[in-house]
């Protein structure tokens, strides 16, 4: 059987990269509003679990971002399918990650994209032609190693 999974990112600013990744990937960011308005309600949660990012609740220490073609849970604003989660945490980055995504843009987009992506916020870190592969590994606002092929 299948597992279904997200991938998680830990992080400084959830909501940073969430909006970065977004716009990298074309993918949308989740809107808990719902939750978040049904979890206030209930006193599950307080005004310092959330803040307002573009007239919408968001989660202060987490921050999702899902495909826009994949299902949703209404109630909750959950992404059904592919889906990347940001979550705070207390300590910084420490070293190369042991895993990342590979973009696969192809050889005639490559460029164009290495420049979409360093105009909001991703930065170049080597150009790799070797063993057959040529891509551009790039890190993301805070530091998270990505290719693009």
């Amino acid at each position: 059987m299948a597992v279904d999974w997200k991938l998680v990112v830990d992080c400084s600013d959830p909501l940073q990269l969430a909006r970065f990744w977004a716009l990298a990937l074309g993918y949308e960011v989740e809107d808990n509003s719902v939750l978040i308005d049904q979890l206030l309600a209930s006193g599950a949660v307080g005004r310092n679990d959330f803040t307002v990012v573009d007239g919408r609740k968001a989660w202060r220490l987490l921050a999702a971002v899902r495909h826009p073609d994949d299902p949703v849970d209404e109630a909750s604003g959950t992404g059904l399918g592919r889906r990347l989660l940001f979550q705070a945490v207390p300590e910084a980055k420490q070293a190369k990650n042991r895993l990342h995504i590979d973009l696969h843009v192809g050889p005639e987009q490559r460029d164009s994209e290495v420049r979409r992506l360093t105009e909001i916020g991703a930065k170049v870190l080597h150009k790799v032609e070797a063993q057959g592969s040529n891509h551009v590994t790039m890190a993301d606002p805070e530091g998270n190693e990505f290719d693009v092929q």
